[in-house]
């Protein structure tokens, strides 16, 4: 059983382990920079460790002083939220090597996923359908990379290997462009993400971004919790999720989230997780799998009333799941918006002393947030600040709960993106749910 649980994040991830910790009992250490010690997790939790400076590679990217933070508190296990070191399987290991459960999947597992080649060829293995493309690391030879291209015909989209969050991919339109994109996209990769290893899949003109919820225990039960529609995207960074998601067959969702399922017993999976694919013309393809909670998980809660936060924990503790697939229902429809700290027609980023903060509230309407009226947000991290999520019996309601919640929100001293998701709920697009993940971006673009 675990005892106590070391929050190696910060924000609103941070604050939302910390809740769950205290409704299961669970003891916490919250970790902080110094710029951070005014977050309410790190007043709420039952000790804190200053482990570094404003800078992540000196803080919460910084394993040395986190592994040392959980030894001077007698920790039992550490959960990683999202971002950082979430998905580091050179982090997991050092976590178990140490002798500390890391609330996630096995280092082995997370090695094998973060490797999106060894990933999409084990997903293969596994029966879940892939997006075609060339499977390996690319070499230098831009001839022959055209050639494997051309198999599979232009565009294309070149992938960084260790890549995500949106950087280290661009779209290739035709062979002339090959070199050229090839360059630039591995110096960013390299910048990035330490490792500039390419691989390419065709590029699809119109998909949507569906994923796949699971939820595993260290006792071979592995089980999916529907989908989410993450399609409304800038620059590959989501803004808007929901589910269920519009206009696909609940018989497609379930034939595909059983396959999910399949493929984390055959991996050994264990935690929560989530299967991200492209959808079109009623083709599911798998892009990566995300090996840890997402940002965006709240939505799923909702629907099915499942505290996915409090599973993961009971899982890394060696608990077996006690629900089945049977037991899983979705009630109504859920929506979230993303509150990020930036211009919302520029889009830089907006940090700042928030003078005033008013949240949301009423039936059917949640916020995650950590930030307060007086609270000075950081230059040095992410911009988001907040999400909103309603619930209500239909997509219709949900939408006008979500306007009415926005319009309720008041943020103060800082610039926020509200106003780009009040122009996107209203949007004839987003009414219909006519949309995919190039929307956004032509809608920007209009604007």
């Amino acid at each position: 059983m675990i005892e106590k649980v070391l929050i190696a994040n910060r924000g609103e991830i941070a604050l939302r382990v910390l809740r769950s910790c205290k409704k299961l009992g669970i003891k916490t250490v919250a970790i902080h920079s110094t710029v951070d010690r005014q977050l309410p997790h790190v007043k709420m939790a039952d000790e804190s460790v200053c482990i570094g400076s404003a800078n992540p590679n000196k803080s919460y990217l910084n394993i040395p002083s986190i592994i040392s933070a959980a030894e001077l508190t007698n920790a039992d296990a550490i959960h990683p939220g999202y971002g950082f070191l979430s998905e580091s399987s050179a982090f997991a290991e050092i976590v178990e090597s140490n002798k500390f459960i890391f609330i996630g999947p096995s280092s082995k597992v997370l090695k094998k996923m973060g490797d999106k080649i060894k990933a999409k060829k084990a997903m293969k293995n596994f029966g879940v359908p892939c997006i075609p493309g060339y499977d390996g690391i690319l070499p230098e030879d831009i001839k022959s990379n055209i050639k494997e291209a051309e198999k599979i015909g232009f565009p294309i989209m070149l992938k960084a290997i260790h890549g995500g969050g949106g950087r280290g991919m661009m779209v290739v339109h035709s062979a002339h462009e090959f070199a050229n994109a090839m360059n630039i996209t591995k110096t960013e990769a390299k910048n990035a993400f330490g490792n500039g290893d390419l691989y390419f899949e065709k590029f699809f003109d119109k998909p949507r971004h569906i994923e796949i919820q699971v939820l595993c225990d260290n006792h071979g039960n592995a089980i999916h919790l529907g989908e989410r529609d993450c399609s409304l995207q800038r620059r590959n960074q989501k803004v808007i999720e929901e589910t269920t998601a519009v206009n696909i067959p609940r018989e497609e969702i379930n034939k595909i989230g059983n396959v999910c399922a399949e493929a984390c017993k055959k991996l050994g999976y264990s935690g929560a997780g989530t299967f991200e694919f492209l959808y079109q013309d009623g083709q599911f393809s798998f892009i990566e799998m995300n090996t840890r909670i997402q940002v965006e998980h709240p939505v799923t809660e909702f629907l099915t009333g499942i505290d996915l936060i409090s599973q993961q924990i009971l899982v890394a503790g060696n608990k077996k799941l006690e629900i089945s697939q049977e037991d899983i229902t979705y009630k109504g429809h859920a929506i979230e918006c993303r509150i990020n700290a930036e211009d919302p027609e520029t889009f830089i980023p907006s940090p700042g002393h928030i003078d005033l903060f008013h949240p949301p509230g009423g039936p059917g309407v949640r916020i995650d947030s950590h930030i307060y009226s007086g609270y000075d947000v950081p230059p040095n991290y992410d911009s988001l600040i907040a999400k909103i999520i309603t619930h209500a019996e239909n997509r219709e309601t949900a939408i006008k709960k979500m306007l009415f919640a926005l319009d309720e929100t008041v943020i103060e001293g800082i610039k926020t993106n509200i106003p780009l998701h009040k122009k996107l709920l209203k949007s004839d697009f987003f009414v219909n749910g006519n949309f995919t993940i190039n929307t956004l971006n032509a809608f920007i673009k209009k604007s």
